[in-house]
């Protein structure tokens, strides 16, 4: 009796081994090959499977060569972002296909098919990357899919509203004043002095989440930008690296580190909220920040339907927070920053900017009505977003089998939005495409596209990034108080040479000349 019981926990013991060699074995081979021979039947081209990496060796070189290079301004900013896709396009066509370790990507630069997949988002839904760690960073609304996005979505909205945003502008006033007058105080009179904006930019633009998410209870908020920046840092690395199952449990510095990190994130804003329900409960009225306004809404979303089941929980908000930081610091820290190096390439247009500032502030503050009449300003804003999208590559991945187009593509494909290409099409732009063009926008965006989906920095379709008019107004702001202060030129020890930290950072930084007015 013994025996035959060893016998049946060995045959066990074998079956679950046999079970999952072969489950190895069909991620990491079979299925890819499959996947490869259905791709070719439906007539894409691409790069034949190698076991396990895929091309993740050669996309990594080819990133480690481009990033080891500066290049001049009038080289393709395309061939240092995304090197391997685009040699990828050269050689086997516009919509092929490469492979990220076993995964096939099929690349995507066609205006309607670009269009298709950003209006069905019910159909191509947002990518998540296998390793769990790369959930650490952000959550909230941007992974959320299906119902429970339209949930967050319609609860999130009032936060964005244009009327709220008014109630933000003193916020962005104080985080810019307090970096020019730090400026004021660096930069002698009469002389040109150069100064490293890039840092100054990101620290303002954190500043001002903090304020605008947390209110009062900012300088919690600023420990949580900090952790955040790091934590963005440990994420980039982990995506550009294969994700073997299960190496997430193993006790590495890395992996440890990033689990104190969110651990902190989550107890520091979750004591926030905390706090602020309390008050709230109390009877004081919501804030005008972000948080308020979220808590708020999600009340009364909860009190309509009579159940919390239509709200949000307490963990799903922090997540939401975390989304606020990382989306809108980043997003508007780089658009600052090639906004004016562009200034400084294109003096005359830095000129033009600062009169209509002039012209509708003179040397007072900013208001909200007078930043909505910059038109110029719109219109540099727009250019240099198609010239430096701040998310080079949007992802996408369909659920099911499914038609785009002329391609048929099976399910589970992971498509890729190049923007950086798009933004630089000659057959949408112009031979002019790489050049610095603000009047191209001089009638709206709709117009300088001819009514193409092919200007896409914020995404676009449904899930078009709910802070655009956040992040504009604030940079609008920024840019106004700036040119109200100093004039500004590129110097002489600047590098030219943006590289993707999940949005196009200037690797050198951004030296600048900068002068009294």
């Amino acid at each position: 009796m013994e025996i035959s019981y060893n016998i049946i926990i060995e045959a066990i013991c074998v079956t679950i081994l046999l079970l999952y060699t072969w489950k190895v074995l069909n991620w990491a081979w079979f299925g890819p090959k499959k996947m490869e021979n259905c791709l070719r039947q439906r007539g894409l081209k691409g790069n034949p499977y190698k076991l396990l990496y895929g091309d993740l060796k050669e996309l990594t070189n080819k990133l480690n060569e481009a990033k080891s290079k500066p290049i001049n301004f009038s080289d393709d900013i395309a061939q240092r972002l995304i090197p391997f896709f685009l040699d990828s396009i050269n050689k086997n066509g516009k919509s092929s296909f490469v492979w990220l370790g076993p995964y096939p990507v099929v690349l995507i630069t066609d205006p309607e098919h670009v269009k298709e997949i950003f209006t069905k988002n019910y159909v191509y839904q947002k990518q998540t990357h296998p390793n769990p760690f790369a959930k650490l960073l952000v959550q909230g609304l941007a992974k959320l899919e299906e119902d429970k996005w339209v949930k967050h979505r319609k609860i999130i909205n009032p936060a964005f509203h244009v009327e709220k945003l008014k109630h933000m502008l003193p916020a962005f006033y104080l985080s810019c004043s307090e970096m020019i007058s730090k400026w004021e105080e660096i930069v002698p009179n009469e002389t040109s002095f150069e100064l490293d904006v890039w840092p100054d930019l990101q620290l303002m633009t954190g500043e001002v989440i903090s304020r605008t998410a947390f209110g009062s209870s900012y300088e919690e908020g600023r420990i949580v930008f900090e952790l955040q920046k790091e934590q963005a840092e440990h994420v980039m690395d982990i995506i550009g690296s294969i994700y073997i199952p299960g190496s997430r449990f193993l006790p590495t510095k890395r992996n440890k580190r990033m689990l104190e990190i969110e651990k902190q994130v989550q107890i520091t804003i979750r004591h926030i909220i905390d706090k602020r329900l309390r008050a709230m409960e109390a009877g004081e009225t919501s804030k005008n920040d972000l948080l308020g306004i979220l808590l708020e809404s999600n009340m009364k979303e909860i009190e309509q339907h009579g159940s919390k089941g239509f709200g949000m929980t307490t963990t799903e908000m922090i997540e939401e927070c975390k989304l606020f930081y990382f989306a809108g610091q980043e997003t508007t820290s780089v658009l600052l920053v090639w906004t004016m190096i562009l200034l400084c390439l294109h003096p005359e247009w830095q000129v033009r900017a600062r009169e209509e500032v002039l012209h509708v502030f003179g040397n007072e503050k900013p208001d909200f009505e007078g930043l909505n009449r910059l038109k110029i300003m719109t219109m540099i804003l727009h250019e240099t977003l198609r010239l430096f999208p701040p998310v080079p590559t949007y992802r996408r991945r369909n659920k099911d089998e499914v038609k785009l187009g002329e391609l048929h593509l099976p399910a589970g494909v992971l498509l890729i939005i190049p923007a950086i290409l798009m933004h630089y099409d000659k057959e949408i732009w112009g031979e002019d495409a790489k050049e610095f063009k603000p009047e191209r926008f001089s009638e709206g965006v709709s117009k300088a596209t001819k009514g193409h989906v092919s200007f896409i920095p914020f995404s676009g379709g449904p899930r078009i990034c709910i802070g655009q008019n956040f992040a504009m107004m604030e940079a609008k702001m920024a840019i106004a108080m700036i040119l109200q202060k100093f004039s500004f030129e590129l110097s002489p020890s600047y590098t030219h040479a943006p590289f993707a930290v999940v949005t196009i950072h200037p690797q050198y930084g951004a030296p600048l000349l900068m002068r009294k007015l």
